[in-house]
């Protein structure tokens, strides 16, 4: 710094000299255009400040001072913000500001969201409206409203105030995120799932995803409200279910899986035990028995890990009457096949794939992964013995989830695993605006599954494998 200070002071002496050396000019106006490049890379690189969120974070800090910090854990939640907002107003008169009484209850509350809440993005968890949260680096903040990415003004003031909130997030499931391990999956009080990466595999600061979920799960009938499904199609699924059906869930990333196995599982009898495994808890079962069992990532040593593989195969000795798995990502496949196979019929799974018939590849390639010495002819009669329906929701170019094949494993032909579609959807055209359209039809096909849903005293209109008359237009 020094040698920069020294630079400009000499600057004018040349200039002083210019009028008895010719070449002094030459000289000094060679760096001109230097000092004038310099300032405009200067906006560039310093965001905006946010004058609010300024004065938000400082009298964050002179509260953490003045409360005695030992009582905090003896308050309730009312106490706490009643004492929050009394030192936040007599902060607002002290440093006189001009505020009203709107925009003082709006900075108590934002100072106390900064302290016990998850600071600038507190506003967005409330927002029911809102389905994902995604953070890229500290000045750049999107949502998902009806399908939709939007910016929003939420901003934090630098990556270490960012990397608070996310070492909140994921101290309260016991979990780390350092240099040595810079990405974690993790969950919220409210069961929304996050996954975070920092530093160095996040470049521009720390990306954060939330993905939220109502705290009302959705029912089938909401699902069929919101245009999912047609009744008739979400019946047959309640009927499969009920009628202890083992049912595989396949979509890609956000088309609507984990909310689908919510809403299908109102239909299983209250009188089952139902064990979920899961990386992070974020199944809402309605069910009074049910047990809930999360992996476990390495510790700094690089051990203790848990997987979902010896999750499954200890729930299988816990008297299970059905197994949940809230993904199926790995060689766990193999030990959920064998659990439908081994009097649990009737578990369910999600897995991430485009169609029916790539979920059944996929299963195939997973199993493999546990580096079992199985034929592929040996894995695809496992398939096609344990697995009674795969339901595919997909995620349109509007926003809008849709249910988009129910198709039943019927069982093997030769080394191929023999699969027909009961209902789908075909998208007809799509409105300039990009909004899709398209219509439910059954394919006319009569499903095994019907014959085990009439045994169990399940009745359903067969009028329904109609495939001449549309099931509901969407």
């Amino acid at each position: 710094m020094a040698r920069f200070s020294l630079s400009r002071a000499a600057a004018p002496k040349p200039q002083a000299q210019a009028a008895t050396a010719a070449p002094a000019p030459a000289v000094a106006a060679a760096p001109a255009p230097a000092p004038t490049a310099a300032p405009k890379a200067e906006p560039k690189a310093a965001p905006p400040r946010n004058k609010h969120l300024d004065t938000r974070l400082k009298l964050h800090a002179r509260l953490i001072e003045e409360l005695d910090l030992s009582k905090l854990d003896k308050l309730g939640e009312g106490d706490l913000r009643r004492e929050v907002m009394r030192l936040t107003a007599d902060f607002a008169r002290s440093e006189r500001m001009a505020l009203n009484t709107a925009e003082l209850d709006e900075l108590g509350a934002s100072i106390y969201d900064e302290m016990v809440g998850l600071g600038p993005i507190e506003p967005l968890l409330k927002d029911d409206s809102i389905n994902d949260i995604l953070i890229n680096g500290p000045h750049q903040v999107y949502v998902e409203r009806r399908g939709e990415l939007e910016l929003t003004p939420v901003t934090f003031r630098d990556n270490d105030h960012l990397l608070r909130i996310v070492n909140r997030i994921v101290a309260g499931v016991g979990r780390r995120i350092d240099e040595s391990q810079p990405m974690v999956d993790a969950r919220l009080p409210d069961g929304s799932r996050v996954n975070a990466a920092i530093a160095p595999v996040a470049i521009d600061g720390a990306a954060v995803s939330i993905r939220k979920f109502s705290k009302k799960p959705l029912t089938l009938e909401k699902l069929v409200e919101v245009g999912a499904m047609p009744q008739c199609v979400a019946d047959f699924l309640y009927g499969a279910v009920r009628s202890r059906i083992s049912t595989v869930i396949s979509g890609g990333t956000g088309s609507g899986k984990t909310t689908l196995l919510n809403a299908l599982s109102a239909a299983i009898s209250e009188g089952e035990r139902l064990i979920t495994i899961e990386d992070a808890a974020e199944l809402q079962l309605q069910q009074p028995h049910v047990v809930r069992m999360e992996t476990r990532p390495p510790n700094i040593e690089g051990k203790g890990e848990i997987r979902q593989r010896e999750l499954v195969k200890n729930a299988l000795r816990m008297r299970p009457d059905r197994v949940i798995l809230g993904e199926v990502r790995s060689e766990e496949a193999f030990d959920m096949l064998q659990a439908m196979n081994t009097g649990h019929e009737g578990s369910m799974a999600t897995i991430h794939s485009n169609n029916p018939r790539e979920a059944v590849s996929r299963l195939e390639q997973m199993v493999a992964m546990g580096g079992l010495n199985l034929s592929p002819e040996a894995v695809r009669a496992q398939i096609a013995s344990a697995v009674g329906l795969i339901i595919q929701a997909t995620r349109l170019s509007d926003g809008k989830r849709k249910l988009t094949y129910v198709t039943e494993i019927v069982g093997m032909e030769g080394n191929v695993v023999q699969m027909q579609d009961i209902f789908t959807f075909n998208r007809t055209h799509t409105d300039p605006d990009g909004t899709v359209h398209g219509e439910f039809r059954a394919t006319g096909l009569r499903p095994r599954a019907l014959d085990e849903m009439l045994r169990r005293g399940i009745n359903y209109d067969p009028a329904n494998f109609d495939p001449s008359k549309p099931l509901g237009v969407a």
